[in-house]
Formats: structure tokens, C-alpha cells, sequence
């Protein structure tokens, strides 16, 4: 049987214990990171914990909302036990009435019946760190081969555990000053996220120098069971032009190659990131972005005017 739960009524030690033994865990669904990037978290749980589905919620113009937290890239459904589209929607389903809009993502292991949902395959980069480094650089592109060997005639230098407020800074001050979905708030618990992270043995950083010593690269790395997650990145203008942020994942294979891991890129939909990504010679994979939308007409066309105001 499927029950709702509300956040206190959870018992975070045989929720960890399920992601732990699901065939399909991610770092993203464990207690301590749900309670850094979702304050208000509920969870659907099938028997003792057999199976589980966090509800990250929110509440805004009265309206109960399941949002998809930042720096989580996938969620859903996760299971001890085989899994079928039919089990998925029965979770679907079993969302609060409450609950009457949501925009997630669940995880690449979760499948819905054709049709039935508002489904999107959202895309995703993996590359599979079992082979040599030999191997796994004779797949990259010609262009990031050529870019390498740039980067390396240019006395680049690499370094390993950075602080990660250096990276989330180098972001800010970059690429960070273009965009505006990530509040400062935001980078407080990705800040909060990498140190606990660290503390858990989870999260390793890799920075690169440029010849006058300026951090010009740096990127936040996440072990999630057999993966590691590109979890968050800066580049500044003077690292793309030293092709540091190529030079800085071949160190990183250089060091993780021959062992059975997965380096997870965490996307890209943005088709120049996944053109990038691709040309270390990754594997698309894809994973379903879900919307429930259940509002009322009148504020279904509210909303459609705030979106539009907003732009």
C-alpha cells in the first residue's frame, strides 16, 4: 500500500536504507541532501519502505506546488524491487489531491504509459570510466584534441580540493551574471551541499591555474553510488580561451579511468553544453520531465499573464 507522509513522519534511516539498496539510488534522494535543497519535502512510501517517492513542495498564490529542487538534476521513483510503467503511474497518481501543479523530473529508470502524462525526455552525458585513458581519448572529438594539446603547451596547472565557494565565486562573477534562475539562496545550498559533502566523503573539487596563477577553472564533483556527478562549474573568460575546462575533465579521466564508474555530466538540454560533453565521447541518456498541471481554468490563465509580465 502506498501512503503519503508528511516530512516529520518519515523515518530518514529506512529511507536512506532504501535509496542505498534501490537499483536505481541517487545521491540526489538521500534525507541529508533532500533537507538542503528542499525544505519542505513529503514523500509517498509503499510498505516498509520497499519503494519511495519524495514530494518536494511548495505553496505560492495558494496554490500546493511539487517543484524540482536546484542541483538535482533527477528524483522520482526508487525501488528494492522490480519496477514497471504501471508501478510508476500508481505513484503518479497517488500525489496528494492537494498537490495540483507540478513540473520534476524523475529518474532514467522511471517509465510512464505512452500518453497518458505530459512527458518530456529530458537529455542527459555519461561516459564510462572502465577503460584505459588511452581508450577512452582516442573517442574524444578532433576538436578537443586539438584543444588539449593547446591547453597543455600553455603551462596550465591543475589542483585538487579547491575551496568550493571558489567555484561557486569564479561561476558568479562569470557566467552566473547572465542568468537568473539561481537566487542567492541558491548558492548557499550549493555551498552548504559541497561542505557536507566533503564531510561525507562524497565531494572532491579540481581547479585549474592559468600561467599568472588566476583560478580560471574549477568544478564541484559528487559520488553518487557508481557514478560521479559534474555537479556545478565555473569557467571564467580566460579559461575558455585556455581551453581549461577540457584540460581539467582529461585530468580528472586520467585519474578515475579503469574503474567501474560512471562520469555523470548532467546533461545538457542547452545544445552547445551537450555538444561539449559529447565530444569526450559520452553516451546520451534521457530521463522524463514530468507536469502535472490539475489548476482551475482562471488561474491557469493568471499564471500564463505572470509568466508573460515576467519576461
Amino acid at each position: 500500500m502506498i501512503k503519503y507522509l508528511r516530512q516529520e513522519e518519515i523515518d530518514n534511516e529506512k529511507w536512506d536504507h532504501c535509496i542505498d539498496n534501490s537499483f536505481n539510488g541517487v545521491v540526489y534522494a538521500k534525507s541529508w541532501y533532500l533537507n538542503v535543497v528542499a525544505e519542505n519535502w513529503d514523500a509517498l512510501v509503499e510498505n516498509d519502505y520497499e519503494r519511495i517517492f519524495p514530494l518536494t513542495r511548495r505553496k505560492k498564490y495558494g496554490i500546493d506546488y511539487l517543484f524540482q529542487p536546484p542541483f538535482t538534476q533527477q528524483l522520482g521513483l526508487f525501488s528494492t524491487t522490480q519496477l514497471n510503467e504501471d508501478i510508476v503511474a500508481n505513484f503518479i497518481e497517488a500525489i496528494p489531491e492537494q498537490i495540483k501543479f507540478a513540473e520534476i523530473n524523475l529518474n532514467t529508470l522511471n517509465k510512464l504509459p505512452e500518453g497518458r502524462y505530459n512527458v518530456k525526455e529530458w537529455t542527459n552525458h555519461e561516459l564510462d570510466l572502465i577503460n584505459s585513458h588511452d581508450k577512452i581519448s582516442g573517442n574524444y572529438s578532433t576538436n578537443i584534441k586539438r584543444n588539449l594539446k593547446k591547453a597543455y603547451a600553455d603551462h596550465l596547472t591543475l589542483s585538487k580540493s579547491i575551496k568550493p565557494d571558489d567555484v561557486i565565486a569564479l561561476f558568479r562573477t562569470n557566467r552566473g551574471k547572465t542568468i537568473d534562475n539561481l537566487r542567492d539562496e541558491d548558492y548557499l545550498k550549493l555551498s552548504r551541499l559541497a561542505y557536507s559533502g566533503i564531510y561525507k566523503g562524497l565531494v572532491s573539487t579540481y581547479g585549474v591555474y592559468s600561467p599568472n596563477n588566476e583560478l580560471c577553472a574549477g568544478v564541484i564533483f559528487l559520488r553518487s553510488y557508481k557514478k560521479i556527478v559534474f555537479l556545478f562549474s565555473g569557467l571564467s573568460a580566460e579559461g575558455r580561451n585556455l581551453n581549461a575546462m577540457a584540460f581539467l575533465i582529461d585530468h580528472f579521466i586520467k585519474d578515475h579511468h579503469g574503474q567501474h564508474l560512471t562520469l555523470d555530466f548532467e546533461g545538457s538540454n542547452d545544445p552547445q553544453l551537450a555538444r561539449f560533453y559529447k565530444s569526450f565521447g559520452s553516451e546520451v541518456t534521457t530521463y522524463p520531465h514530468l507536469q502535472i498541471n490539475k489548476l482551475p481554468r482562471a488561474y491557469k490563465i493568471g499564471l500564463n499573464l505572470l509568466k508573460r509580465f515576467n519576461k
